[in-house]
């Protein structure tokens, strides 16, 4: 993640999920998961050793989205025993098919759901920057995802949606 993208990602969430407490960016070998556990997104660590997660959502979030998420805050809070905090970020288009409600677990964690106003151009890179990250191949959908982002986006964002999809469409050309 470069810098421009943590201090997009930090801003969301001291502004979207008002969380001000000072993050830094997860060392990959320190968030071991099981087999078959939602990867999770951009994993940081707080100054009290805890966990968030930011993730993007840009399909409706439904029960077993909100499964999904509950296995993986379990999953890291058992390895470690920190408090885990999941932010989403969905686009206002997407719909929302669950109702706050309290989840009984073992577990110390929250999952906040924000929509956002941001160019949807943004989760999607996002998305498909996560999926890499956490080596999870892409499907024909998100590449032609990739290849329609610098004609989605806005226009003055255009050159940088255009370098990050040609920089992720020639890993695969």
């Amino acid at each position: 993640m470069n810098k421009k993208e943590f201090d997009y990602k930090s801003r969301t969430i001291r502004e979207v999920f008002n969380d001000t407490r000072k993050i830094c960016i997860a060392p990959k070998h320190e968030v071991m998961l099981d087999e078959g556990v939602h990867p999770g997104g951009d994993i940081f660590t707080t100054e009290d050793g805890e966990f968030i997660d930011f993730e993007t959502q840009l399909k409706d979030f439904d029960a077993e989205e909100l499964a999904k998420y509950v296995e993986f805050a379990e999953n890291l809070y058992e390895k470690h025993q920190k408090k885990v905090s999941i932010y989403i970020l969905c686009p206002r288009t997407i719909d929302v098919n669950v109702r706050e409600c309290p989840l009984k677990s073992e577990a110390d964690f929250t999952i906040k759901l924000a929509c956002s106003q941001d160019d949807i151009c943004h989760l999607i890179l996002n998305q498909i920057k996560n999926k890499l990250k956490n080596d999870i191949a892409l499907d024909c959908d998100d590449m032609k995802a990739v290849e329609m982002l610098p004609v989605r986006c806005n226009r003055n964002d255009r050159n940088y949606f255009r370098v990050e999809s040609i920089k992720i469409m020639n890993m695969f050309y």
